[in-house]
């Protein structure tokens, strides 16, 4: 790939998906199979209408199947996916188009996935695209037969360790993924996809109540200071916004958010996206509570110029009004969270 987007003042390169890597390499081996003729390059449209152009990388030939494989580029996007070889094995079949995970694939465990348990982890647009690639192949060479598809990677199961699969109940490997075959640089996108995916499988399992917290700050201080069991805490960094809107739509009958108030004091504003660079006001809360308070304007002006929020609290305390700024700020949180969630 060599399309560029620009996000913060910087030329980014896209990568492709692990979903695109897949679908080159079993698009190859399925020509190469009918054709025996060796395959250097394939091309197909990736879902937003663009061409993808993937080389290939190694190739396996016998009587009855080929094996192909494609290096997985993810631009300048920090996947630790990047690098992996992603290898289809392809033979024939009578009709049809059968795909499944090999060496280095998760195996689905849990409910709340849209993949059913025992499947291999290949989401359903990479399912789509194999598919369609093959059944294009076929047509081309006249073909009438179906096609076996085993898709591996090889150093998958190392890889899954620093992912997310194994709380998403995928064990055994990575996932092969993708909505578009396209990868963004930096893409937020993906971290929100995964946060619904983990919010899924926990109300699969039936409780009545969901635990969030932005980090690790939260998820100590829920298990260490209020007792609570965070087996099923998920961590929905600065995406509270997205976590209230999918928590409305999977009609989730009660959110307990716990976090730091460097955070948290964000949303006493409506501010929902809680990464520093999207919005901070945090100064600008604690004053205006600080002030609705009594606070002396002297203070005020010491508490726009902290640095952190721990210092702000410091001087609040000094003023004896910090718990009633507290009270303030987590009835303008509820009412912004309620809000979002339409309670």
């Amino acid at each position: 790939m060599r399309e560029y987007v620009v996000k913060g003042n910087k030329k980014m390169r896209q990568g492709v998906t692990t979903g695109a890597c897949a679908t080159g390499a079993a698009k190859a081996a399925a020509s190469m199979l009918l054709t025996h003729t060796k395959v250097e390059a394939v091309d197909f449209e990736a879902r937003n209408g663009k061409v993808i152009r993937l080389e290939i990388d190694e190739c396996e030939v016998t009587d009855n199947w080929v094996s192909c494989s494609v290096i997985k580029d993810a631009g300048d996007d920090p996947d630790v996916t990047h690098g992996l070889r992603i290898r289809a094995k392809v033979w024939k079949i009578p009709h049809g188009v059968e795909i499944d995970g090999g060496t280095g694939v998760g195996r689905v465990t849990q409910k709340g996935l849209k993949l059913p348990v025992g499947a291999a982890a290949i989401n359903e647009v990479p399912l789509m695209m194999i598919r369609e690639a093959l059944l294009e192949v076929g047509t081309s060479n006249h073909y009438q037969g179906g096609f076996a598809v085993e898709i591996s990677v090889p150093e998958g199961e190392r890889v899954a360790k620093e992912t997310m699969n194994s709380r998403l109940g995928i064990i055994g490997g990575i996932s092969i993924l993708g909505t578009t075959g396209i990868v963004e640089p930096m893409s937020e996108r993906a971290i929100i996809d995964t946060i619904k995916k983990e919010m899924d499988i926990v109300m699969a399992q039936g409780v009545d109540q969901l635990l969030f917290s932005p980090g690790n700050y939260g998820e100590d201080f829920a298990a260490n200071q209020l007792n609570m069991k965070t087996d099923h805490l998920i961590k929905c960094s600065n995406y509270i916004g997205e976590m209230l809107d999918y928590a409305r739509y999977l009609k989730v009958p009660k959110l307990i958010l716990v976090g730091h108030l460097g955070k948290l004091v964000k949303l006493a504003a409506g501010i929902m996206n809680t990464y520093s660079k999207v919005a901070d006001g945090r100064m600008e809360i604690l004053a205006v509570h600080a002030a609705l308070s009594g606070v002396r304007k002297e203070q005020l002006q010491k508490i726009m110029e902290c640095i952190t929020v721990d210092a702000a609290l410091d001087i609040l305390k000094e003023e004896g009004v910090l718990d009633e700024v507290m009270v303030r700020i987590s009835e303008r949180i509820a009412f912004y969270l309620k809000t979002r969630t339409r309670d």
